[in-house]
Parts: C-alpha cells; sequence; structure tokens
C-alpha cells in the first residue's frame, strides 16, 4: 500500500468504528409506564375498575395535561371511560385530577381518612389525597402540596348502585394507589 494512502484509511477506519458503535450500541431505556396503567400510570386497570356505573364494560382512561395556572405548575386530569356493550360511545364513570394545592386536603364533614401514610380522605363519591411534601418540587410546582383528587357521581348514595362502605372503600382504594404511583414516578 502506498504510503501517501494510509491517513485517508486510518480515517476511513476510524469513522466505520464511530458509525458501528453508535449502531450497535444498546439505546437508553425510555421510562414508559406499563401498558396494564392507566391514568398517567397512576392506576392498575384493576384499582381502575372498581368504580363502575352498574353497566359494566372495558375501562379505558382519556387523559388530559397541561401546566397549571399562574405560578401552579401541575394539572392533569384523566376521565375513566366504560366501553358500551352496544359499540356506542363509552360513559364517563368518574375523573381524576391531580393538581398542586396551597395546602393539604382539609376533612369534610362525614368524610373518613385514607389511613397511616396518607394525608387526605373519603366520601362514597368523592376523594383527596394528598402527595408526600416533597412531591411538589419533584413536579416542577412551587406550590406547597399536590394533590389526588376523585370525583366519582356513580358512587353517590342516591344512585344507590353500592353500598357505602364499599363506595368508600373503592374511593380510597383509587386515591391511595393513584398518589403512591404518581409519587414513586416523581421518586419523592
Amino acid at each position: 500500500m502506498d504510503r501517501k494512502w494510509l491517513p485517508l484509511t486510518a480515517v476511513l477506519g476510524v469513522a466505520t468504528a464511530v458509525v458501528l458503535a453508535a449502531t450497535l450500541w444498546p439505546e437508553r431505556e425510555e421510562k414508559t409506564r406499563p401498558p396494564e396503567t392507566l391514568c398517567f400510570g397512576s392506576l392498575s386497570r384493576a384499582t381502575a375498575a372498581l368504580i363502575d356505573d352498574g353497566k359494566g364494560g372495558d375501562v379505558t382512561a382519556d387523559e388530559l395535561e397541561r401546566p397549571g395556572q399562574g405560578d401552579r405548575a401541575v394539572f392533569k386530569i384523566c376521565s375513566m371511560v366504560r366501553a358500551d356493550a352496544g359499540g356506542g360511545p363509552g360513559r364517563r364513570v368518574y375523573s381524576l385530577t391531580v393538581q398542586d394545592a396551597s395546602g393539604p386536603p382539609g376533612l369534610p364533614k362525614g368524610a373518613v381518612p385514607l389511613g397511616a401514610g396518607f394525608v387526605g380522605w373519603a366520601l362514597p363519591e368523592r376523594a383527596e389525597a394528598a402527595l408526600p411534601v416533597d412531591c411538589a418540587r419533584s413536579m416542577g410546582s412551587t406550590a406547597p402540596y399536590v394533590v389526588v383528587d376523585l370525583d366519582a357521581p356513580t358512587q353517590s348514595e342516591e344512585r344507590g348502585l353500592v353500598d357505602r362502605d364499599t363506595a368508600l372503600r373503592n374511593s380510597a382504594a383509587v386515591v391511595r394507589e393513584a398518589a403512591t404511583n404518581l409519587a414513586r414516578t416523581a421518586g419523592c
């Protein structure tokens, strides 16, 4: 080989090695949520299906995420929808809202506390849980708290679809799991 081609051969060899390394190098794993979770990865399908309107159907979620208003940074809402057996449009069964708040959830009249390790409460058709205090900062908020709020009108006592104790357990289970999983995702 002629010496004048040696530098070009070396450069091409190095370039080939770089291209091969870039092509074969393992890519960074993306943090994706498991397909069996709903509502920004905060609820398992089993927990999401606890609240029903008495008509059954597979549960799916319509998710919306946008920055909060003013100095608020967190606003996520997902509506849980049950599929119609006849192939018609789904029915909104309940919604879960995650947003920053200026204080922890207070205990409304008739509500029961969520239990050890959780700040929040449950009623048959409503529930709230605060994420741990350091989660707000981890989620990019300047507010002191991030709260998970459940609105489940299908469980109201007036509708009579489920008894009060079952409705309380369902509401509490949904917000506890959502708060736990959102905190884990935020690393707090």
